[in-house]
């Protein structure tokens, strides 16, 4: 490859090229949302940032079968070892079967992922579906010495591992530190060491989700889970797994000792973390109380926290103006500045289609496809991508006000990296063509009037030029002279 892709390792904390195992295949797993509430803004980050990593890798001709799992059982309160099933206490609340919970609240999840143009996993597992494969995968486990049963619930060893292995090599974390800093929480007395996790759980009688095992009716602990089907569907080894960083310790760092203790090595070459939406600099999460979800930026309806209602398209652009390695603090005013930016690249690319080639070019735009891909071979540099497009526009502005010309072919050229970058990769679509109402008369409408106005402003009749252009102000247009008519736009 002429510009090889670069990527972030969590595990080895560097920059790396990425070189898949089997090109031109490449198998990919992401962490998916636990299924108990609506998506919120921490859940789109990750979906977004690992979409724009599959569209790129496919632009790249890899063949990627992209697996985000679904997670509806054995993920507990606080991501501990006690407590209650996150979606058995809300099936609890609700008076449903939990499996009326998972599924009004997944089919909710892909509405929200399709409004904001994530595209749909290669596979979506659930946990539920793979109890089977985690009871095998358990066994392995305890077969190489690595897992014990106690009171019918099957706990890692973590102390044996780390003295074979390295437990915290993801995370960074010291075990001497953990051991000292896990404290003893009810029901521990099950574990040879606090800091010991569960493979597999004794449901208690009130317990509503549980399965048969050769230890005990229960259910799986909620690490195990993306190992297992991590494995199933990409192997023992597989190029890259993502996730949000908030699942950097404890989550990710037990699927690597899962892995290990099970097949001898980390199943996974390049770990690919997203940092966290914050809110007043806390990170924004369920657990939290502080989340807002999409259907509330979508709508508005959160009048305490959103001073106006913002479009996927909008929290999109909101999220990919900045790295994903990089914090995003969640304001208003953050919110509106992407809105403003959305706006003004679509109308750059409506520009664009509407310019007339000269014989040369005096705009420099030869190399806008050479930094777009190099923007993201760095690591996914989704902002300098954004920064060389609205350069572009600032060219087309020039074109289009004729201060500047623009060749055949460097007119072909920018629409196509406009469209390959814009669209394709970065996944952004323009929201005012993509409804289901057919606006093309209303258009027509709003030209004929401003036809009217230009012939008005021919024949110096001011106060009607000036009475179509104030009124249609006044609705909500936005109208522009320019040298060959006008322009309009909704504000």
């Amino acid at each position: 490859m002429e510009h090889p892709l670069y990527i972030y390792n969590t595990l080895t904390r560097r920059k790396e090229q990425f070189v898949p195992l089997h090109e031109p295949f490449v198998g990919m797993y992401v962490c998916g949302p636990t299924v108990y509430g609506d998506a919120h803004l921490g859940h789109a980050r990750p979906a977004i940032t690992f979409d724009v990593l599959f569209r790129y890798l496919r632009h790249l001709g890899y063949k990627v079968r992209y697996v985000r799992n679904i997670t509806d059982v054995g993920h507990l309160e606080h991501d501990a070892d006690e407590g209650e099933d996150k979606v058995a206490k809300k099936a609890r609340l609700e008076k449903l079967e939990p499996m009326e919970v998972v599924q009004y609240y997944v089919n909710r999840y892909h509405k929200a992922m399709e409004r904001l143009n994530v595209l749909p996993p290669s596979i979506e597992p659930f946990a539920s579906g793979h109890i089977i494969e985690q009871i095998e995968y358990i066994k392995e486990i305890m077969a190489h010495g690595y897992a014990y049963e106690s009171n019918g619930s099957v706990y890692f060893d973590v102390p044996k591992y780390n003295r074979d292995f390295h437990y915290g090599k993801l995370s960074g974390r010291n075990i001497d530190e953990l051991l000292s800093a896990t404290r003893r929480l009810d029901g521990q007395q099950e574990k040879r060491n606090p800091a010991d996790f569960a493979l597999w759980k004794k449901a208690a009688p009130e317990h509503i989700m549980h399965w048969p095992s050769p230890w005990s009716e229960g259910f799986p602990g909620w690490h195990l889970e993306c190992s297992t089907m991590g494995q199933k569907y990409l192997g023992e080894t597989f190029d890259i797994h993502g996730g949000g960083m908030d699942l950097v310790f404890p989550h990710h760092e037990c699927e690597i000792a899962q892995s290990v203790a099970h097949s001898g090595h980390d199943a996974v070459r390049y770990w690919m973390h997203n940092n966290m939406i914050t809110i007043n600099g806390q990170k924004m999460g369920k657990s939290l109380g502080n989340f807002i979800t999409l259907d509330e930026f979508f709508t508005g309806s959160r009048k305490d926290l959103l001073s106006q209602p913002y479009s996927p398209m909008t929290i999109r652009f909101f999220i990919l103006q900045a790295h994903y390695g990089g914090t995003v603090d969640f304001s208003n005013d953050a919110l509106q500045a992407a809105e403003k930016a959305y706006e003004r690249m679509l109308d750059g690319w409506r520009r664009l289609n509407e310019l007339k080639p000269s014989e040369t070019s005096s705009v420099d735009v030869a190399d806008l496809d050479r930094k777009c891909h190099e923007a993201m071979n760095d690591d996914l540099n989704t902002p300098v991508v954004i920064a060389h497009l609205f350069d572009a526009c600032r060219a087309i502005n020039q074109v289009n006000d004729g201060k500047a010309t623009i060749s055949t072919a460097d007119l072909e050229q920018l629409k196509s990296t406009f469209r390959t970058f814009l669209f394709d990769i970065l996944g952004i679509y323009d929201e005012r063509e993509s409804g289901s109402v057919n606006l093309k008369p209303y258009e027509e409408a709003i030209d004929l009037l401003l036809t009217i106005r230009k012939d008005a402003k021919a024949r110096k009749d001011w106060a009607t030029s000036d009475l179509i252009r104030n009124r249609l102000a006044e609705i909500g247009f936005d109208v522009k002279d320019t040298k060959d008519g006008f322009e309009w736009k909704v504000k």
